[in-house]
């Protein structure tokens, strides 16, 4: 058996453990060796068809690989940071709320996520105040039925500023940033909320 068989059997051979892999950054690390492995056999053998096709499929694994690269560290990032709201200003609208007024009532729909650039606010529901930097409204906006879970009042003069449902879902599907931010949000906020209500039980 010449060199150039063994070549062509390690080729078949990377595109054979290609199909037992798992994991996608793998594959196209196996798929890249399986490309110049096929390429080199294409050129030594003069089948140049081969040798083509692998060429042009090099860069296309290539890119994809970079691609999956690129994603892994922004979600790696993303773990690490809160939601960007000086990237959200520009999407939302302000507005001013007058103490006394309720704003969300539980059960209503969930048009808007709000951030509480001013004042204080208070969830009737579980007994909790928030202060100027909260973000709320953001649970009724992402859940199925899309409906308000809490009360909010605001027993201070207050400025928001509003994020719509419709843009705040764009922004969730075109950055991955966000979308981190948003769903470690409602994580937190759903696990705050079940410690209330489990320390008013117990009480």
């Amino acid at each position: 058996m010449s060199w150039v068989e063994v070549l062509g059997y390690a080729a078949s051979a990377t595109v054979l453990a290609s199909f037992c892999m798992s994991t996608v950054i793998p594959l196209r690390i196996l798929a890249l060796g399986s490309n110049v492995l096929f390429a080199a056999y294409g050129y030594f053998e003069q089948l140049y068809s081969v040798l083509i096709l692998h060429a042009i499929l090099f860069p296309v694994h290539f890119l994809l690989l970079v691609q999956i690269r690129s994603l892994v560290n922004d979600v790696h990032h993303a773990h690490r940071e809160e939601l960007p709201i000086d990237r959200l200003l520009p999407y939302m609208t302000k507005r001013d709320v007058g103490a006394g007024e309720t704003l969300l009532r539980k059960g209503k729909k969930a048009d808007r996520l709000c951030y509480l650039s001013e004042g204080q606010l208070e969830h009737t529901d579980f007994a909790k105040t928030l202060r100027h930097g909260a973000i709320f409204g953001e649970i009724g906006v992402f859940a199925r039925n899309q409906q308000r879970t809490a009360t909010v009042v605001f027993p201070t003069d207050c400025r928001l500023s509003e994020l719509s449902e419709n843009k705040a879902k764009q922004l969730y599907l075109q950055d991955r940033s966000f979308g981190f931010a948003v769903f470690q949000l409602i994580i937190n906020c759903l696990l705050e909320n079940n410690r209330r209500l489990l320390e008013g039980g117990e009480a």
